[in-house]
């Protein structure tokens, strides 16, 4: 089978289409004959080794994985004798971080406690777009930030993958949804169903007298001060990407900042989790969220893809497809 190789960490120029050998479900897992595939942010982290402390878990010369891609849909080749969820010729999709990564390939074999069922309503293309960064945006809305209906919540890097997923959960949980975003993307993210939206290089959101409830930073980085302004007495501040100044920041000083009953500071490490997938399932069922894709590159072309998702120009999820 096909599938794309880095024998090391470095660029997206390291990464090469190679022929490796077909796996074989164990007994527990099931083999997935990939049509899709999606890029994360976690990919160029991990083959860049960046921030350097990814070199403590992930190896510290060469990435143990050789090769990455965290969210699949494919179709149900082969079961394991212990599989009892899933049958040949399912349409399946996941998040495989957890169980060894290998989505940028045409065949994975994996647990089958990490997939879930495809919804009809979704294509291969929109199923491998959902995985990571819509759990993400569920688990740093409804877990960490404790949404509640009525709340106002801002989302600051609102047309990316988190962030286009965060602005439909939020508003299907009841918020008053303030997306922020660039000029050029403003009527993408109005279109998720944003009650507000605010053009970063326009505006500054932290410096407009507004507060909210809940702040969701996918993107953007502004001082811990400033956010700290544009947050109610009681408000949450959550990020869930962006910058690695953002993300340090809150490492260093967000319990410091946070009071009892007062406002928190706080990093998300999303896990994978079935049950999200299937919850996110019913929001698509029922027509409340959708995946934005952006653009679909053929396996060959993975590089140019992460290229392209590391410049932060994506209009929600950029997908690896095997048919080309």
């Amino acid at each position: 089978m096909k599938a794309i190789v880095n024998t090391r960490y470095g660029s997206p120029d390291v990464m090469q289409l190679k022929e490796v050998a077909k796996p074989v479900p164990e007994d527990n897992e099931v083999l997935v004959k990939i049509h899709a595939t999606s890029v994360n942010a976690a990919d160029w982290h991990l083959l860049r080794a960046s921030p350097f402390l990814v070199r403590l878990e992930m190896g510290l010369f060469k990435l143990k994985y050789a090769t990455l891609g965290a969210d699949i849909a494919g179709r149900v080749e082969a079961v394991g004798k212990a599989v009892k969820g899933f049958k040949v010729g399912d349409a399946v999709f996941g998040d495989i971080s957890g169980a060894g990564w290998g989505g940028f390939a045409e065949y994975v074999a994996v647990p089958e406690t990490v997939l879930a069922h495809k919804s009809s309503k979704l294509n291969f293309e929109e199923a491998a777009a959902m995985g990571m960064a819509a759990v993400t945006a569920l688990q740093g809305l409804r877990d960490k930030g404790q949404v509640q209906a009525g709340q106002k919540v801002l989302i600051n890097g609102a047309s990316g993958g988190v962030g286009t997923f965060a602005v439909q959960l939020a508003k299907a949980f009841g918020a008053d949804v303030t997306a922020v975003c660039s000029t050029g993307k403003v009527e993408m993210v109005r279109s998720l169903g944003a009650d507000h939206v605010i053009d970063y290089k326009r505006e500054n959101f932290t410096q407009n007298g507004k507060q909210y409830d809940l702040i969701i930073a996918a993107n953007g980085s502004y001082p811990l001060r400033a956010y700290k302004r544009a947050l109610t007495a009681q408000g949450r501040y959550v990020v869930t990407g962006g910058e690695m100044s953002q993300i340090f920041a809150v490492m260093i000083l967000g319990s410091l900042m946070s009071k009892k009953g007062g406002q928190q500071f706080g990093n998300l490490m999303a896990r994978p989790n079935t049950d999200d997938l299937v919850y996110l399932n019913t929001l698509v069922e029922a027509g409340k969220v959708k995946p934005v894709m952006d653009r679909c590159y053929p396996l060959e072309q993975t590089a140019d893809a992460l290229r392209y998702v590391e410049a932060g120009h994506a209009q929600g999820k950029v997908v690896v497809t095997m048919e080309g």
